[in-house]
């Protein structure tokens, strides 16, 4: 019988990903985001570990930890913190509860994972071989393959990026600044338009990857896009975060924590065609190229930049603008499926995005989350203070200056009608702003 194991955090998305962290390496484990709930649950089923968030919405992690050594003496105690850091509170906790390892968010889900076979040694048995899986539903996100290109249904709005992307490239990390771009949506010029080289002889395709198991974590997706990326950066975890809308699926890719890669099998996300929206090439070069790159199994872009349509420092950066685009286009999904997974580790891309989740989130809210979005996720009667235990910090993001000049009013004792009139700015642009805000866990609702 694998060891339990109780693990509490009040965030259902890093709960999510930590109850899938170990479940992977075989332990049973158990999930809950309230400390009562811990209490009862090992009532009934007594962990052989027990990993603890120590701010809960109903009681203090130290106090489910004692609750829980009442229950178990010797039960191993793992914490996590977001709000208790710095050495003095590590050691007062050593010395009252003997923890076996003490996290301060953002923590390595690696280490964690260690600190949990130290306190519940367990070797995973090898798998049996599995039985033929029944077929899947059609809707499924492993049924939609990113090798087939489709095309999103409705209208599809422009995106406009910032002209500074940082990049890296082999042991290169460069900040390339251009022009501002936007990304109008691609209107398909024919059946030529759809046509895409097959992979080089002997590497990967372009934009194929496999599957995730069936096993994995997932769920809904209701406005917790921030979160679930928010999810890795606490954790810094390197794997996959897939979202399924439809028959359009797109994959974010992240290492320790950070986005670095994005794929998708939307047409109008394609290299070629992406170069097309922000106006770079136009549709029937990229046909022309897309035709020889078929032709000689060659990648598109690399056509391109032999005809001089594209240089290589331009490449760096327009693969770098491409990759935001598609995390940023997430961000207009109102509704679809998530699918959170480890086991295939980050696209081994020779270009990787350099970009801070925490500005990535802001900007996506601020510039995707319609106005009527907005409105129904922050109310004008709403009151907001500076959260106890954020997820960022206020460095981590760039403000306008209209923005750091208002933060220090949002206290709790006015209302959000009375921030929006103290800003002096339209609306929608400064729910923008506290909804960002509110998404990277840095300011929430008092009371």
């Amino acid at each position: 019988m694998a060891p339990r194991i109780l693990v509490v955090d009040d965030n259902p998305e890093l709960l999510s990903l930590l109850v899938q962290l170990f479940e992977d390496e075989g332990y049973e484990v158990t999930g809950v985001g309230r400390g009562a709930q811990a209490v009862e649950k090992a009532r009934g089923q007594p962990p052989a570990a027990a990993v603890l968030d120590l701010l809960l919405p109903d009681m203090m992690g130290f106090q489910v930890a004692d609750a829980l050594r009442k229950q178990q003496p010797q039960l191993p105690l793992i914490f996590i913190t977001g709000v208790f850091k710095g050495g003095k509170h590590a050691v007062d906790a050593r010395q009252k509860y003997a923890p076996a390892d003490y996290f301060e968010k953002p923590f390595d889900a690696a280490r964690l994972l260690e600190a949990v076979r130290r306190a519940a040694p367990y070797t995973k048995p090898a798998p049996a071989p599995a039985p033929e899986a029944a077929p899947a539903a059609g809707d499924a996100f492993e049924d939609v393959d990113l090798d087939i290109d489709v095309e999103e249904e409705g209208v599809q709005d422009t995106l406009e990026l910032t002209g500074r992307v940082k990049v890296t490239g082999g042991n290169l990390t460069a900040e390339i600044r251009g022009a501002n771009l936007t990304a109008a949506p691609l209107v398909p010029q024919g059946p030529a338009a759809l046509v895409r080289p097959p992979p080089p002889p002997g590497g990967r395709p372009a934009q194929s990857r496999p599957v995730a198991p069936p096993s994995n974590r997932r769920g809904e997706l209701r406005d917790n896009l921030p979160s679930l990326i928010t999810a890795f950066y606490l954790s810094r975890e390197t794997g996959e975060l897939g979202l399924q809308r439809g028959k359009v699926k797109k994959v974010v890719y992240f290492e320790r924590g950070m986005p670095v890669f994005a794929l998708s099998n939307l047409l109008a996300d394609r290299f070629g065609s992406f170069l097309v929206r922000v106006g770079k090439i136009k549709p029937e070069q990229l046909e022309d190229a897309a035709a020889v790159a078929a032709a000689s199994q060659r990648r598109t872009g690399d056509v391109l930049v032999e005809r001089g349509l594209l240089k290589d420092t331009e490449r760096m950066y327009y693969v770098g603008q491409q990759v935001k685009a598609i995390i940023y286009s997430l961000f207009a999904w109102e509704d679809g499926t998530w699918v959170m997974s480890f086991k295939e580790k980050a696209a081994a891309e020779s270009i990787k995005l350099d970009a801070h989740p925490a500005n990535l989130i802001v900007r996506g809210v601020k510039k995707l989350y319609k106005p009527e979005r907005l409105r129904g996720m922050i109310q004008p009667e709403d009151r907001l203070i500076p959260a106890v235990a954020p997820a960022y910090q206020l460095e981590d993001v760039d403000l306008e200056r209209w923005e750091t000049e208002l933060l220090p009013r949002i206290d709790g004792h006015r209302t959000v009608a009375e921030l929006l009139a103290l800003a002096n700015r339209p609306e929608p642009l400064v729910q923008g702003f506290l909804v960002a805000l509110m998404s990277l866990g840095l300011l929430e609702r008092s009371g």
